[in-house]
């Protein structure tokens, strides 16, 4: 049977069996050769990289997701619930008084049974809407713990760990938490400075000498992460406005909406530094590709609008030697069916008891130094009472508020504010509706008048007047619209 053609032997001509054919056709078949050895050799080492890289990257990632789920065990784990993708969320945020400081030192120590949750605050997240609602729960809240007895809600982290604590705050709020971070002051700071630093509006000057030495104006101040860190610490600077830690909460619900906001508007370098800075100092059941994937459906986000925050009400009340903050069950039952339907915590700001001197988001698109506002004044003497001046403030002499809101008992509350300052201050009637709050001083007290505007954290002008019909008051300060 003949042969096919595919299937004979290759047909030479008789030069290519000559010695010199001989010599060229074997030179062709080298080249040849070599050109597929240099093929070769190319996929080879690029094949050869692409898994080194692949293998680096996984190591890197793996070794992130170790530290950031050092400390999650099953027991946490098992009282976490589940969640639909895309579905709002509550995650439980615990800030640890731990810092270096006090892991090395020999009264704390690194275990976490000496520590308590200095910051509790529930984070509903709303991926599909954007929308994020930060609640704050006093630390001091009175709780059952079972056999434990009874004990402020901070006790639960010291007692049981992160799972316990989890357990407990998930039963007081009445919500189910899908996931835990907690973080250590150390790591605040590092995750601010890690962002180029974050920009506030203080309304008042903060100034806590005896305990975090913060002294900070009035006015948009860029804080470093250790400035950040100790302004979320800061209780005492803000005792004399009432409970320094519903201040302090409400600070700390600022730098973090500060913090979000610098994330987000960065690229996804600065994204990943972040969330490596992050995996020193927090603990939490995520991991960096969720975490990646959470960062990515929030962008766009309006922080301004699209950040509600709140806190727990609660009165505080002296049981058994010891201060407590008694829930408002009622209050707390309607404000959580807020956050459950995705609205603002309030129904309206006059139920934030710590907005008159508690942080804002300050302009965060720049990062200028640490400045507050200039005084602004022209020939009538008006001063903005929001800004500096060359007055230094007073926090004394008798101040008279007048309400000319239709909010019952405005001017008795503000009044209230006032004497804690040190003012001595009476309540009244404006006789009529008003619709922009004034500030007015008799000639010489323009130092208490810059004092109520700072105290009240009131963005309005102050000068002074002769109207003798506030005749024995140093100041006299008339509510408005705009104040309710």
């Amino acid at each position: 049977m003949a042969k096919s053609r595919s299937s004979q032997p290759e047909q030479l001509g008789a030069q290519e069996l000559s010695r010199e054919g001989s010599l060229e056709r074997y030179s062709r078949m080298r080249r040849s050769r070599r050109r597929h050895a240099v093929v070769r050799t190319v996929l080879v080492t690029l094949l050869v990289a692409m898994v080194a890289l692949g293998t680096t990257a996984w190591a890197y990632i793996s070794n992130i997701n170790a530290q950031l789920n050092k400390g999650v065990n099953k027991t946490l784990s098992s009282v976490l619930s589940d969640h639909e993708a895309g579905d709002p969320f509550y995650m439980l945020l615990l800030g640890i008084d731990k810092d270096e400081s006090r892991a090395g030192g020999s009264e704390y120590g690194s275990s976490d049974n000496a520590y308590r949750s200095d910051s509790i605050m529930l984070v509903r997240i709303d991926p599909q809407n954007k929308k994020v609602t930060l609640v704050s729960i006093h630390r001091d809240t009175q709780v059952k713990l079972g056999s434990n007895g009874t004990q402020k809600i901070n006790a639960a982290y010291s007692i049981g760990g992160a799972a316990y604590a989890t357990q407990v705050i998930s039963d007081f709020a009445g919500v189910p938490i899908s996931h835990y971070a907690e973080v250590d002051m150390d790591g605040l700071a590092a995750v601010v400075d890690q962002v180029g630093g974050v920009t506030v509006d203080l309304p008042v000057d903060v100034k806590d000498p005896d305990y975090t030495g913060l002294d900070l104006k009035a006015g948009q101040n860029t804080l470093d992460g250790r400035t950040a860190a100790l302004l979320c610490r800061a209780r005492h600077a803000y005792d004399v406005y009432g409970d320094g830690d519903r201040y302090r909460a409400a600070n700390q619900r600022i730098v973090i909406s500060a913090v979000v906001q610098k994330v987000l508007a960065s690229n996804p370098l600065t994204l990943a530094s972040t969330v490596s800075t992050l995996a020193g100092y927090v603990t939490t059941d995520m991991d960096v590709s969720s975490i990646a994937s959470l960062s990515t459906q929030f962008l766009g986000m309006d922080v301004n609008s699209d950040i509600m925050s709140g806190m727990e009400p609660t009165t505080p009340e002296y049981v058994n030697d010891t201060w407590y903050e008694i829930c408002d069950t009622a209050a707390w039952k309607k404000m959580m069916d807020r956050v459950n339907r995705g609205l603002s915590p309030y129904e309206d700001g006059n139920q934030d008891l710590a907005s008159d001197a508690s942080a804002r988001i300050g302009d965060n698109s720049s990062n200028a130094s640490s400045t507050a506002a200039t005084t602004q004044g022209d020939s009538t003497g008006e001063r903005n009472a929001s800004t500096s001046s060359d007055v230094e403030p007073s926090y004394s002499g008798d101040v008279l508020v007048l309400n000319g809101t239709h909010t019952d008992g405005l001017a008795g509350k503000t009044a209230d504010k006032l004497d804690g300052a040190g003012f001595g201050a009476s309540s009244g009637n404006a006789g009529a509706s008003v619709q922009t709050t004034t500030i007015t001083y008799t000639t010489g007290h323009e130092a208490e008048a810059a004092g109520v505007a700072r105290t009240l954290g009131l963005k309005v002008t102050y000068k002074e007047s002769s109207d003798s019909q506030y005749d024995g008051y140093d100041v006299v300060v008339t509510l408005g619209v705009d104040y309710e």
